[in-house]
């Protein structure tokens, strides 16, 4: 039986690695073979692509260049990783996927990646597959970046290159994530990511239980 794929969006700050977990956790006690991941960076050679797009001077590249190396990086991950695993009748849990670069390569820089150029790559590198359950997690940017500078205390690699760019980039792309749950509701869910830990926890459980049965 082929497995689920569940991603968890949302702009910086809102917490989806904790609930990626959470939820990895909560599904494998219910007797679920779970395996988690992340964009980029969920494979050996995506490691070295996230440094190249997460470390360093946010202006080292434009959004073109960026989204190519998001979409390289996914081709790579689905190939290794995640339809394999699928494949195998695992619970695949994703710490962002492809409507990131939509929200931020598109939406985040104001249209200077136009949407049918994300549209085509897609096309190129993944196909007609998308996530069983897509959960997008809003907060106000202003809180959430907050949190990312207060986490980033911590590295000792700062992966800070999009949180430095300026309000106005992290609202568009607030924007851009709603626009994309707006558009796609039988996929997508927005939770409110202002919460506890466990509160979100909670809201995250409720949801895949409704939409997925697990």
């Amino acid at each position: 039986m082929l497995g689920k794929f569940i991603t968890i969006e949302g702009g910086e700050g809102t917490g989806k690695s904790t609930q990626v977990k959470l939820l990895a956790e909560y599904l494998q006690n219910k007797g679920c073979d779970v395996i988690t991941t992340k964009e980029p960076g969920g494979t050996e050679v995506g490691l070295e692509i996230r440094r190249l797009l997460v470390c360093g001077d946010k202006d080292k590249m434009d959004a073109t260049a960026e989204a190519l190396l998001y979409f390289a990086d996914r081709h790579i991950h689905l190939e290794q990783k995640i339809w394999p695993a699928m494949r195998d009748g695992k619970v695949v849990i994703s710490d962002r996927f492809a409507d990131s670069t939509v929200a931020y390569q598109c939406y985040g820089y104001g249209q200077r990646v136009k949407r049918e150029v994300i549209d085509e790559l897609y096309k190129i590198a993944v196909g007609n597959f998308k996530p069983d359950l897509t959960i997008v997690l809003d907060i106000d940017p202003k809180v959430g970046l907050q949190r990312s500078f207060a986490k980033a205390d911590g590295m000792v690699e700062k992966e800070l290159r999009f949180e430095v760019r300026e309000l106005e980039f992290h609202n568009n792309l607030r924007r851009g994530f709603l626009e994309i749950a707006k558009q796609e509701p039988e996929r997508c869910v927005v939770l409110d990511a202002n919460k506890t830990i466990e509160g979100l926890h909670k809201d995250i459980v409720a949801t895949v239980a409704q939409r997925l049965g697990l």
